[in-house]
């Protein structure tokens, strides 16, 4: 059984979110806190009084958009301690799923909230406090404030990227992705399955996949060096295959993928 915090400026929609979470038999308690700093107050006790406490907390379903302290910034403050509670976004605004689960939370609700993405989301909630209960325990303490990261791109820690489904949040693993294509401010993940369209300019994935091998061929699409099955040069036109796929490859990007696919071929 799960004791949740929930947390979100507009009373509303805080008023609606403990209605339905108080209706879910999963969920023993459900609080609500209009501001991050009432928030954090709330987890800083649960957390000294430690998980079997009559203050505990397992999971805090966060707004991102809040007054002061956004979401993200009171979910990067609980990184900091070594047995945080868990962390669900609920928000209007499907920018920040990459941001939110590279902070480790458990789901990314959108608002409105429907009664069954919100069950579906307790689900996954339940389902990790068990595994984490199964898990030995060991005497930690709060870390101290996080170095600021090397400047550079974010990459998922998990090797996985979130996508929206008829209303539920699935995880892709990067590595199952062939290849992806640029539409407008989106981005259309191509794997053997299907595809997936995110909310993600092609050039923020260049970025930030560069090191999991993935390579630009042409100003419309990204692709996985080792999904790559044939290059092909006919009268001075390059295309590569992918699977059943066959994408051109621009003149600037030709000879760095060649120079690529031959160091590859040599190990």
């Amino acid at each position: 059984m799960l004791r949740a915090l929930a947390v979100d400026d507009e009373e509303p929609a805080l008023a609606e979110l403990l209605y339905l979470l108080r209706s879910d038999p999963r969920i023993t308690r459900a609080e609500g806190a209009t501001d991050a700093t009432d928030a954090l107050r709330r987890i800083t006790r649960a957390l000294d009084v430690g998980p079997d406490g009559d203050d505990g907390i397992d999971v805090v379903f966060l707004d991102i958009h809040m007054a002061g302290l956004t979401g993200l910034d009171v979910a990067k403050l609980l990184a900091r301690f070594a047995r945080p509670p868990l962390i669900v976004f609920v928000t209007a605004h499907e920018g920040f799923a990459v941001q939110a689960f590279d902070l480790k939370a458990v789901d990314y609700v959108l608002k409105p909230v429907r009664r069954e993405r919100l069950a579906e989301a307790v689900r996954r909630v339940r389902d990790q406090v068990a595994a984490t209960a199964r898990e030995p325990r060991t005497t930690e303490l709060p870390q101290g404030p996080a170095a600021p990261p090397p400047p550079g791109p974010v990459q998922s820690s998990t090797g996985q990227i979130p996508v929206e489904l008829g209303g539920v949040t699935r995880f892709i693993p990067i590595d199952s992705i062939a290849y992806v294509e640029a539409q407008g401010d989106y981005a259309r993940l191509h794997t053997a399955e299907g595809s997936h369209l995110v909310r993600i300019p092609l050039s923020t994935l260049e970025e930030r996949w560069a090191s999991r091998g993935f390579v630009r061929i042409h100003r419309s699409h990204l692709v996985a060096l080792d999904r790559i099955d044939e290059l092909r040069l006919d009268g001075g036109a390059t295309t590569v295959r992918v699977g059943s796929a066959e994408l051109a490859v621009s003149r600037r990007h030709a000879r760095q993928l060649r120079e690529l696919l031959v160091r590859r071929a040599h190990g």
